[in-house]
């Protein structure tokens, strides 16, 4: 940002758009990668989460939002509907092939798939920061691209990630990945709180406004019309949407870090026991590194490799 202020060279902007929307969202990818998933999640297979299951629930909520969704009260509740639809859509595209399916691998790639819808979100919403009546505004863009950055990880990675957990426990033993009565609820609480973080803001207007407003500011209200605040009526606003956002981001954590302990349960169970009744371990080949063979039950020893002579 620095640079480009200093040099006003417009060419620097799509990295400011690319850095600000992609950097945080990807450190949170790589972030619940490395808390333990199975071999079939691999880091190549993360990306094409990414950057596929983004694209296409994006793309999908899009186009449902342009001709499903109309001016009213309620059109939040469609668009966390919709755009929660879209990203299990995404995700059932994504992982249709993987053999073994863990809870904790539902939670990770459903969160992939979110984190990388949220990035390609923030990209459009940056630009049009980006572009205001008064010409470019990288101030704006910036603080667009900060707000949504530090919000994301209790945004949209969470709310799929939560949808993923459960698709993928009650698909563990199918070979197909199975929609149940619990991953419809699942997608009805999270496209809840989705409706309720977006509509936040009105949400805290009409309290304050019915609290602390005086006649003609209910008359207006009537009309049809939002009156101006007070700047006291403007810090409770403040107070109200940033109180309910973080009422609904714990709702959120608390469900992920549920869904995140009756993983390890879960997926301990999955796994073969040896004699002692411990979980066996069977850690996955190193690509490039010739694993050493397995020695004889009965001998103890490794058997010689098979020769012609």
């Amino acid at each position: 940002m620095v640079v480009t202020g200093i040099t006003a060279n417009s060419n620097l902007v799509p990295t400011i758009v690319l850095l600000g929307s992609f950097a945080v969202p990807m450190a949170f990818v790589v972030w619940a990668y490395e808390h333990g998933t199975s071999g079939e999640i691999t880091v190549p297979y993360l990306f094409r989460a990414f950057v596929v299951g983004g694209v296409l629930g994006l793309l999908g909520a899009s186009l449902l939002e342009t001709y499903l969704l109309h001016p009213s009260p309620w059109m939040y509740v469609g668009v966390g509907l919709i755009e929660e639809a879209a990203k299990l859509a995404a995700l059932m595209y994504v992982a249709h092939r993987l053999h073994v399916r863990t809870t904790r691998d539902g939670l990770v790639l459903g969160a992939t798939v979110g984190f990388g819808f949220a990035a390609f979100e923030s990209a459009g919403y940056a630009a049009n920061a980006l572009f205001t009546v008064h010409g470019l505004s990288i101030r704006a863009m910036v603080e667009t691209e900060i707000l949504r950055g530090l919000l994301s990880p209790v945004g949209h990675g969470l709310w799929t990630a939560i949808v993923g957990g459960v698709l993928f426990s009650a698909s563990r033993r199918r070979q197909r990945l199975h929609i149940s009565g619990a991953v419809i609820l699942t997608w009805l609480g999270v496209s809840l709180l989705h409706a309720l973080w977006d509509s936040m803001h009105g949400i805290a207007i009409a309290v304050t406004l019915r609290l602390t407003g005086d006649a003609w500011q209910a008359g207006m209200i009537d009309r049809g019309y939002l009156p101006e605040a007070t700047p006291e009526q403007g810090h409770l606003i403040a107070l109200l949407d940033w109180a309910g956002l973080i009422a609904i981001s714990a709702i959120g954590l608390t469900w992920l870090r549920t869904l995140s302990l009756r993983a390890s349960s879960d997926d301990s169970e999955d796994e073969p026991s040896n004699e002692n009744g411990r979980p066996a371990i069977h850690p996955y080949p190193t690509p490039g590194v010739i694993s050493q063979a397995p020695r004889d039950p009965d001998t103890g020893r490794t058997p010689e490799p098979f020769s012609d002579t």
